[in-house]
């Protein structure tokens, strides 16, 4: 992860600085122009970081050579004021000059842009809206705009100060192991960077990251990991709960556990192997895909949902991942794998990515998809309630080539039933939200491909319902 490393070449010395910084892979967080960029065209990129996550610009590097800032020291100043020229609002940016060598080997400087994460939506002066999102700059449509706006609402939690909690509750293992990850040389400065701190007071990011006791302050802020017997949960005598464990702690701590526990506790499956080429015992949900389920759900859930908190449950046949929550506006449930980021903890991604765990959301997401498909499971399936979202993953295989033949609906019907099991006609055409002949055409074609059957004493039987063959 880019991020990782951006801190220790600002760090550098001036002959190393430069050359580190032209080498790093652009990311969420970090973006590289040119000394002759226009500070019109500048203040996109600002608006773009600023609409998401924040992150630092370097000017003065183009085509992984270091141009260096001082030939134009007039453009110099415009950039330097360009987040306040040319953005509405003014997006909050810190600047500083940093020495280095350029490619003509004469000292120089670079610009250095941090920009911070906003609860606002900044827009240029002709209006127009950018995100950040992986290593684009990507121009909204009034539609994303509308939503941006909405959702920046949400997220400022993460970002409040608790003043009865000072510094001095920090984990200082914990925190200075992260400094030593991004290696930077002041703690202090590096949580206020980060908007973990303000003054002497930990923010809630700061808190749920690095803090001793998190839960002191926010009692909900912690990880259930529960493992059934069979495929269903039941109720009363028929409960059929074998474990139910309470992970505490700072979220990195959390993490780590929440991964062992889940790692022990779910079932196998009788499938290939993919290091020795036989058929045995394999877990019944790739890891790679269950793991990036619990990050984004610990890293992106609603932290100011009171009397909630995240849920990996564990069946005999998926793994269903439960966070509080509404998904953010620019996610698109129709495709999942095709996700415009948008963190609503900016501060608290921004350093799990830092600290390597996970991937950026959208990437997560479809790299979840990659992984359930090359285990010949099913798609995850995400489901949007009220207060959340639950993410199911699937541990029965899939047929590929009968799905690459379906229709999309005849597509999202497969994928209902290997969630639901059993679904009635009424209750199908409902979730897909169409009416009930097209949906009736859509099953009876499913059914003549072998896909899935009817069960019913009679065409008018009132407990009828569909499954997969």
């Amino acid at each position: 992860m880019t991020a990782v490393h951006v801190e220790s070449a600002l760090n550098a010395s001036p002959e190393e600085c430069g050359l580190l910084l032209a080498g790093l892979t652009e990311d969420q967080w970090f973006e590289r122009k040119s000394a002759k960029i226009h500070a019109r065209d500048l203040a996109d990129y600002l608006i773009g970081l600023g609409n998401a996550d924040g992150g630092i610009l370097v000017v003065g590097l183009r085509a992984g050579k270091v141009e260096g800032t001082d030939n134009a020291p007039d453009n110099r100043n415009e950039q330097m004021q360009a987040n306040i020229d040319f953005c509405e609002p003014p997006v909050r940016a810190r600047q500083r000059l940093i020495d280095c060598v350029n490619d003509r080997g004469a000292a120089d400087h670079l610009l250095v842009i941090e920009v911070e994460p906003t609860d606002v939506v900044h827009a240029n002066k002709r209006d127009e809206v950018f995100l950040r999102v992986g290593d684009e700059n990507r121009r909204l449509t009034f539609r994303q705009r509308q939503e941006l706006l909405y959702d920046k609402g949400q997220a400022s939690y993460e970002a409040r100060v608790l003043e009865d909690v000072t510094i001095e509750a920090l984990d200082q293992a914990l925190a200075t192991s992260y400094q030593q990850a991004v290696s930077a040389p002041e703690l202090a400065r590096l949580l206020h960077v980060r908007g973990l701190a303000v003054g002497q007071n930990l923010t809630i990011a700061g808190v749920l990251l690095f803090g001793q006791y998190p839960q002191v302050s926010l009692p909900e802020a912690y990880v259930r990991v529960l493992r059934y017997r069979g495929r269903e949960r039941g109720a009363g005598a028929r409960q059929q709960l074998l474990d139910d464990i309470r992970v505490e702690g700072p979220i990195p701590v959390q993490l780590l556990e929440a991964q062992a526990r889940i790692r022990d506790l779910q079932p196998v499956r009788h499938a290939l192997q993919v290091d020795t080429g036989r058929f045995g015992p394999v877990p019944l949900v790739p890891e790679d895909a269950w793991l990036e389920g619990l990050v984004n759900a610990v890293v992106h859930r609603s932290y100011s949902v009171a009397g909630d908190h995240i849920r990996v449950e564990i069946f005999d046949d998926r793994i269903e991942i439960w966070s509080p929550g509404r998904f953010l506006g620019l996610v698109d449930l129709s495709d999942p794998s095709n996700v415009t980021r948008f963190a609503r903890n900016p501060r608290i991604a921004r350093v799990c990515a830092d600290l390597r765990f996970g991937q950026e959301l959208g990437e997560g997401i479809r790299r979840m998809f990659e992984e359930m498909r090359t285990a010949g499971l099913g798609d995850p399936v995400y489901r949007q309630a009220s207060s959340g979202v639950q993410l199911s993953l699937l541990g029965e295989p899939v047929d590929r080539a009968l799905d690459a033949r379906l229709s999309e609906r005849g597509r999202a019907i497969m994928t209902m039933l290997r969630q639901g099991g059993r679904l009635s006609t009424g209750e199908i055409a409902e979730a897909l939200g169409g009416s009930r002949p097209t949906v009736q055409r859509e099953l009876r074609t499913l059914q003549a491909s072998g896909a899935i059957e009817w069960v019913g004493k009679s065409a008018r039987d009132p407990r009828a319902y569909w499954q997969l063959t």
